[in-house]
């Protein structure tokens, strides 16, 4: 069976979709390349956003145009919440939820046979699966799904359900088959990640010193972490392995207006968590912070706005994804009063991407003159001089890096000690330490 395998969405989906296709690698099914190659195409789709939905119909529809003799499987968030309509696309033949995920892989191939599992004959609630791209040198992980918090905006806690944690002993077989394969660096992800273990009597902390110590694996990076569920003391994990656990940390704080913050049922207050970040900064030299900052949301005016610009300011992040507030049905903030017209919506989010981009530089540019580790992931659509390639790879503390080395050099999948020399763009200019060497190994 041939499969080809799309994606949207956040890094769980990616962990997902890349284990998903190890099983069927395993299984001895080819990953197409393209979906003109392929008898399946799944698409793992999203809806976080109303248009993040819209992309998932539009996904679908071009996977249908690209190859309409292929089998269509359409699965993930949107899925699950608007199972009806994705079965009314184009060559769609399975609808796949994210209730029963094991199962995925016996679907697809009872729908090759001709004799799909026991089930409602139209809708599956299965797992969402992703091509694993040749060359890839970071592993996304699946530690935890699902969530126990209720933010009025968020629709992802309908469409993933409770929270479960994988066994420690799970996640760190999994990284340790990885680092074989020959990824260097595996990113541990979750819906709710800072919850992982109330399930199973463990935590995250447990996780991590687990995997430190049970893999070997060069770069260990957490995914997003809600701020609440973090004490001080959290981050003495990184003094065990400071160069293998990974000095960046993506902390969503949604808002930086307080009674913006209480609004969205949030846990998280604008002092703490600006205390939480100083406290990871004392801790962890050379870190970097992002964070998730919604506007428009119902009831935000200028002054709580003017709130969140000021809060970004203080705590110099080192980028911010920014998303204008969408209304999900069967969420409780798609009732409240005080919507914000969309075209202010718009006006806002422009405001804080060009923040985003002054603030990026900045903390770009407070590292020019660093020596830092990158790990060198593909040749970049970047100039270069004659003889020379341009390679793009992420610093420990993920920042994206362009280095210039000799077209006879190969650079993939390496990590090395790389002087950080200038902006460029929205990246780093760096010059790797050790580029004689890497020539004398590829001559």
């Amino acid at each position: 069976m041939r499969v080809y395998l799309e994606s949207l969405g956040c890094r769980l989906n990616y962990a997902e979709m890349a284990a998903l296709g190890r099983k069927l690698a395993a299984a001895g099914h080819h990953l197409a390349e393209s979906a003109a190659e392929a008898d399946v195409c799944v698409v793992n789709s999203c809806a976080v956003t109303g248009e993040a939905a819209r992309q998932s119909r539009q996904l679908a529809r071009q996977l249908a145009r690209a190859n309409p003799a292929a089998k269509l499987v359409v699965t993930g968030c949107y899925a699950t919440l608007e199972g009806e309509a994705v079965a009314a696309l184009p060559n769609v033949e399975l609808v796949v939820g994210n209730t029963h995920k094991e199962d995925l892989l016996a679907l697809l191939e009872g729908q090759m046979a001709g004799s799909p599992p026991d089930g409602p004959p139209a809708t599956f609630d299965l797992q969402p699966v992703i091509a694993l791209q040749n060359g890839r040198t970071r592993a996304f992980v699946k530690a935890q799904d699902g969530c126990r918090n209720h933010c009025t905006f968020c629709i992802v806690t309908v469409a993933r359900g409770e929270e479960r944690s994988r066994p420690p002993h799970e996640v760190v077989a999994e990284v340790n088959a990885l680092h074989r394969e020959g990824y260097q660096e595996a990113v541990i992800t979750g819906v709710h990640l800072g919850g992982y273990g109330a399930d199973l009597g463990s935590s995250l902390r447990e996780l991590v010193s687990a995997l430190l110590a049970g893999t070997r694996i060069p770069r260990l990076r957490l995914s997003s972490l809600e701020p609440f569920d973090l004490a001080a003391d959290f981050f003495e994990l990184w003094q065990l392995a400071p160069d293998r656990l990974m000095p960046h940390l993506h902390l969503p704080a949604q808002s930086g207006s307080d009674a913006i913050l209480r609004r969205m049922a949030r846990r998280n207050r604008t002092a703490g968590f600006e205390a939480l970040v100083e406290a990871a900064r004392a801790r962890i030299p050379g870190l970097t912070v992002t964070t998730d900052l919604i506007v428009g949301f119902p009831g935000e005016t200028e002054a709580h706005f003017a709130e969140t610009v000021a809060f970004a300011r203080r705590n110099r992040f080192a980028h911010m994804h920014i998303f204008s507030y969408s209304a999900r049905a069967g969420t409780a903030a798609a009732r409240f009063a005080g919507q914000v017209p969309a075209e202010e919506r718009r006006r806002r989010a422009r405001i804080l991407h060009e923040l985003d981009a002054e603030l990026g530089r900045d903390v770009r540019a407070g590292f020019v003159g660093q020596v830092r580790p990158v790990l060198w992931e593909q040749p970049a659509d970047a100039p270069a001089a004659a003889g020379a390639v341009t390679w793009a790879g992420l610093t420990d503390n993920y920042l994206r890096v362009l280095a210039a080395a000799p077209a006879g050099a190969d650079l993939h999948n390496r990590i090395t000690a790389t002087r950080l020399v200038g902006l460029q763009g929205d990246a780093l200019a760096g010059e790797p330490v050790w580029t004689s060497h890497l020539e004398e190994q590829d001559t």
